[in-house]
């Protein structure tokens, strides 16, 4: 089976490498690329076509919110987790307003997280060929 393809989207390099790493760490997972704004992200998604989007709420230009609901329409299989530095009030309701499927904090980003969420809510990726 193909590895679920991974988009993370944050400006902050330093978070981008730990996701990467995290990607890289968990099985069956691989990265698909990076973007460091909103903009940046949404064409990213629509470039790449990632089975899954790590997007982080604030940004330059367009916050996490928006790129989400610029991107899910035009990648409607695209599963999108909201991420933070700083768990707010409401951000699990405010990402499921956007179309996101769940809301993390960056400091609980672990393997584990991304094959639950993907268990509930991915579909199988597509098979190039």
């Amino acid at each position: 089976m193909a590895a679920i393809r991974v988009l993370t989207v944050d400006d902050h390099a330093t978070f981008r490498q730990a996701a990467r790493a995290l990607i890289d760490a968990t099985d069956g997972f691989e990265v698909a690329g990076e973007a460091a704004s909103g903009e940046a992200g949404v064409a990213a998604a629509l470039r790449l076509h990632p089975d899954l989007v790590l997007m982080d709420v604030h940004l330059p230009d367009i916050d996490g919110y928006e790129a989400t609901r610029r991107i899910l329409p035009l990648q409607p299989d695209a599963i999108v987790i909201l991420v933070s530095a700083a768990e707010e009030a409401n951000q699990a309701e405010a990402a499921a307003r956007c179309g996101a499927v769940a809301f993390a904090c960056k400091e609980t980003l672990r393997p584990r997280l991304l094959q639950d969420v993907w268990r509930r809510y991915g579909r199988p990726p597509a098979t190039v060929g």
